[in-house]
C-alpha cells in the first residue's frame, strides 16, 4: 500500500479546506506567466475577494475524489492554479478577465459555483455583472424611489382634497343658501314679534291665559223696548200700566 508522505497529505488537506471555505472555485492554467505576473494576479484577485494558489494536479485530484468537487477534475491538465472565491464571484471573474486581456498566458478553464460546473463563457458572463456594492446601491435606489413618491403623494393629499372639494361645490352650483321658513311660520313669528315689541310692552308670560274672564253674575232685568210685548210668562215691571 502506498503511504503518502506527510507533506502531500498536508497539501491534500489544504485543498479540501480551501474548497470547503470557498463559495466558488475557478481553475486556470498559468503556463508562461512570470513570477511578477503571478504576484500581480494574486494582488488583483485578493482585492476582489479571491485567493490564487498553485497545486499539483495529482494532489488536487486526490483531494476532490469522491466529493462534491469531483467535477473539477476535467479542468486539471497542464500547469494548474485555482482561484478560491471568498466573496463576490462576479468580482473574481472580472479580475481574471481583466488580467487575461493584458496577458494572454492566463487561461480560464472553468470552475464550480453553487455546486454546478461553470464554463469559461459563463464566467465571462458573470464578469459582466455589476459588483455586489453596485447591485446593492441600485437596490437601495429602487426602494427609495417608491418611498419618496409615497411621501410626495401623502404631502399632496390635503391640497388635492381641498381642490376636489372646491370643484365638487362648484359643480353643484356653489354653497346652498339657507332655506326660508314656511309662510305660516314667518307670519306667526312676525305677529308675535309685533305684539311683544309694540309700545315697549312685554307680552304675557308663556302659557298664561289672556282671554277675558267669564261673567258669572245674573243678568240685570232690562225693559223691553216700547211697542214690544213682554215675553210670555214675564211679570210686568213696577209702575207699568
Amino acid at each position: 500500500m502506498d503511504n503518502p508522505r506527510p507533506e502531500k497529505v498536508a497539501v491534500v488537506d489544504e485543498v479540501r479546506a480551501r474548497l470547503d471555505a470557498s463559495t466558488a472555485s475557478v481553475v486556470t492554467e498559468y503556463r508562461g506567466l512570470t513570477v511578477a505576473d503571478l504576484a500581480t494576479l494574486r494582488k488583483n484577485l485578493g482585492a476582489a475577494g479571491g485567493d490564487y494558489k498553485i497545486f499539483k494536479n495529482t494532489l488536487v485530484k486526490r483531494a476532490i475524489a469522491a466529493s462534491a468537487y469531483a467535477p473539477l477534475e476535467e479542468f486539471l491538465s497542464g500547469p494548474t492554479a485555482i482561484a478560491f472565491v471568498h466573496g463576490d464571484v462576479s468580482a473574481v471573474a472580472k479580475a481574471l478577465r481583466d488580467f487575461s486581456r493584458t496577458n494572454a498566458h492566463l487561461v480560464v478553464k472553468g470552475g464550480l459555483f453553487d455546486g454546478a460546473v461553470v464554463s469559461p463563457a459563463q464566467l465571462g458572463a458573470l464578469a459582466e455583472l455589476p459588483s455586489r456594492e453596485v447591485l446593492l446601491a441600485h437596490l437601495a435606489g429602487a426602494l427609495q424611489a417608491p418611498l419618496a413618491k409615497l411621501a410626495s403623494l401623502l404631502q399632496a393629499l390635503p391640497r388635492n382634497l381641498a381642490y376636489g372639494l372646491a370643484a365638487l361645490v362648484d359643480q353643484r352650483g356653489g354653497v346652498p343658501e339657507e332655506e326660508p321658513a314656511a309662510p305660516e311660520v314667518q307670519a306667526d313669528a312676525q305677529a308675535t314679534a309685533t305684539d311683544t315689541a309694540a309700545d315697549g310692552i312685554e307680552g304675557p308670560p308663556a302659557g298664561e291665559d289672556t282671554s277675558a274672564p267669564e261673567d258669572t253674575s245674573a243678568p240685570e232685568d232690562t225693559a223691553a223696548p216700547e211697542g214690544t210685548a213682554a215675553p210670555e210668562g214675564t211679570a210686568p215691571r213696577d209702575g207699568a200700566a
